[in-house]
């Protein structure tokens, strides 16, 4: 055997230095085939060495606390890799006759394998050992076709193909113990950060996963060529997004004796002079421009309070644009107002232009559609809102980006 791998080996080394560049496209196509043959054929090597070694305890004799961590050392990778390597040799050397000669033929890779070997073994405790015979000859026709990840997935049907009496009953007990560890393993931990921020974590169930994604998938789409948010923050503003949803319904249960709502507390002089920051009822600080943005959003009930800490106001009615003036509103924007943008008015906030804060009227002539990114945005202060003459709402981009600051409007929902 020592002698055959020098020789491969001298071989291969011959191959390396070769002028590939000289080879016409056809051949060096070959190469390639006869090249990944040869890589499969030295893994069975490899993987049979590797179990007999294993077997053979050689690694404890040579004071090594296990195999993997003798491979590691030996062969100069991560142990995280010896670890594999000892495992998949454990699942070569069980595996059915057939496959361990597909992958000394070439003609599988060590995934394949794997994945084989898995899913004879399924095959084997369901259908018994006739179906898991016949499973590996599938298994390894298919394997010239299909990659490992696309193996697994066909797999999961082979009892159709080598034992269809009992393929439904048994894709039926699988689906119901899949189901079965959804139950049991779905979790979602909100761990807090020093900052305020939160951690979420966790595992979703079927059902829930298909929930959280027809709720936020609308919503991740970029709203713009401007739009600079990573798909990340596009996802967690979309969840932000159904949260203020869900508030706005009403129809979530009371906590505590009170509607679900957030509790911003803040001094009323410094609110009006932009310079205030925030506290949530549960203690964390907000900025002065995230104060201001919350206090005209209506889904938001702010407390605030005078110099002295007596209330001055909760929630007052009349600041919120609600009932009959939301609804005009709606029909007026039909959406959020900012340019571009396509988000629903169930969606959006209604922000004051002047805030009502600076004195500006709970009114139609003083309101806007805003959806959360763009509530946000016009909050930073770089955009600025007003009515035109028709009475719509217009934005001003910053010089920056237009030095003329041509006001534009959103023209997506005038053609709905």
């Amino acid at each position: 055997m020592i002698d055959a791998l020098e020789q491969a080996e001298a071989a291969v080394a011959a191959c390396s230095n070769l002028a590939v560049w000289a080879a016409d496209e056809r051949d060096l196509v070959a190469a390639l085939d006869a090249a990944h043959r040869t890589e499969q054929r030295l893994a069975a090597v490899k993987l049979t060495l590797v179990r007999e070694l294993d077997g053979r305890g050689t690694a404890t004799v040579q004071g090594a606390s296990s195999t993997a961590v003798w491979l590691r050392d030996r062969l100069r990778v991560g142990v995280g890799a010896a670890r594999r390597l000892v495992k998949l040799a454990a699942t070569f050397d069980a595996a059915p006759t057939g496959v361990r000669d597909a992958l000394a033929a070439g003609t599988v890779d060590v995934e394949q394998v794997r994945v084989i070997a898995d899913t004879v073994q399924t095959a084997h405790t369901t259908a018994g050992a006739q179906a898991a015979d016949k499973a590996v000859g599938v298994l390894v026709g298919w394997a010239a076709q299909f990659d490992a990840a696309l193996l697994r997935k066909l797999g999961t049907r082979i009892l159709d193909h080598v034992a269809p009496d009992v393929a439904d009953a048994a894709a039926e007990a699988a689906l119901r113990a899949q189901e079965s560890r959804a139950v049991r393993d779905r979790h979602v931990t909100v761990s807090e950060q020093p900052d305020g921020r939160l951690r979420l974590t966790g595992i979703l169930d079927t059902e829930a996963a298909a929930l959280l994604r027809a709720a936020i998938d609308p919503l991740t789409a970029p709203t713009g060529p401007d739009d600079t948010r990573t798909p990340g923050q596009r996802r967690h503003d979309a969840v932000a997004d159904v949260c203020r949803l869900a508030l706005r319904t009403g129809e979530l249960p009371e906590n505590g004796g009170d509607p679900t709502q957030i509790v911003v507390t803040t001094g009323y002089d410094g609110l009006t002079r932009q310079l205030g920051s925030g506290a949530l009822d549960f203690g964390q600080q907000l900025t002065p421009e995230t104060v201001r943005r919350l206090a005209c959003d209506a889904a938001i009930l702010p407390a605030i309070l005078g110099g002295a800490g007596q209330t001055l106001d909760v929630g007052r009615q009349r600041r919120l644009i609600t009932g009959p003036l939301r609804r005009a509103l709606v029909l007026r924007d039909r959406g959020c107002a900012f340019p571009g943008c396509d988000r629903p008015p169930r969606w959006c906030d209604a922000h004051h232009i002047r805030h009502w804060a600076d004195g500006g009227g709970t009114s139609l002539d003083n309101a806007v559609l805003l959806c959360g990114h763009h509530h946000r945005h016009i909050h930073r202060g770089d955009w600025s809102v007003r009515l035109g003459g028709d009475g719509h709402p217009e934005f001003v981009p910053p010089v920056w980006l237009d030095p003329a600051q041509l006001p534009r409007r959103n023209q997506y929902h005038r053609r709905t």
